[in-house]
């Protein structure tokens, strides 16, 4: 199961590389033309506008599973253990009702976006907005994967580091265990 969790996320780390050579490229393409022919592709502006609301949102998800959002790093890095565990604790439920309202407000908004048209290439708006329906899920699976963990004491040292934000700590910490 690790495993597949792993080629999962390193599939969707390939995309965001993907998403974000294409932004570029097509940012550039346009540059060049803009200023050498006083020209542009309007597809390409538009596109790589999706392609940047893609990469922030599948991001985030990437992010979150490996523990680089922002945090409070130096509030927490002076509590021991069980006060991070407490903290973990609150923060994956805060973050778990956030992202509930990322996806619940995305299911609702989602049949108007289907409905209209993007500008240019007239792709239904709902496929530009629907990736917050993968962001919420994704960062709530997450969430409740580590929350369960934590309640069963299944959360290792490592992961209270990473936390923390002690992600050289945690690194020492997994290197010891193997």
């Amino acid at each position: 199961m690790q495993k597949l969790i792993a080629l999962f996320y390193r599939g969707l780390d390939i995309l965001l590389a993907l998403l974000l050579a294409g932004m570029a490229l097509m940012v550039f393409l346009n540059v060049i033309l803009r200023y050498a022919f006083d020209s542009g592709i309007a597809v390409s502006e538009e596109m790589s506008r999706f392609f940047f609301v893609w990469l922030t949102f599948i991001g985030a998800v990437v992010a979150h599973h490996h523990h680089m959002h922002m945090g409070m790093e130096t509030v927490v890095a002076a509590f021991g253990r069980r006060g991070r565990m407490v903290l973990m604790g609150l923060s994956e439920i805060v973050i778990i009702g956030c992202s509930a309202v990322l996806f619940i407000g995305t299911w609702k908004q989602l049949p108007i976006n289907m409905t209209m048209g993007a500008p240019v290439t007239m792709m239904p708006m709902g496929f530009v907005y629907g990736t917050g329906l993968f962001t919420g899920a994704g960062i709530i699976l997450i969430s409740l994967e580590r929350l369960f963990r934590l309640l069963i004491g299944r959360m290792s040292d490592a992961e209270f580091a990473r936390f923390a934000g002690q992600h050289h700590d945690a690194e020492d910490i997994e290197g010891r265990a193997s």
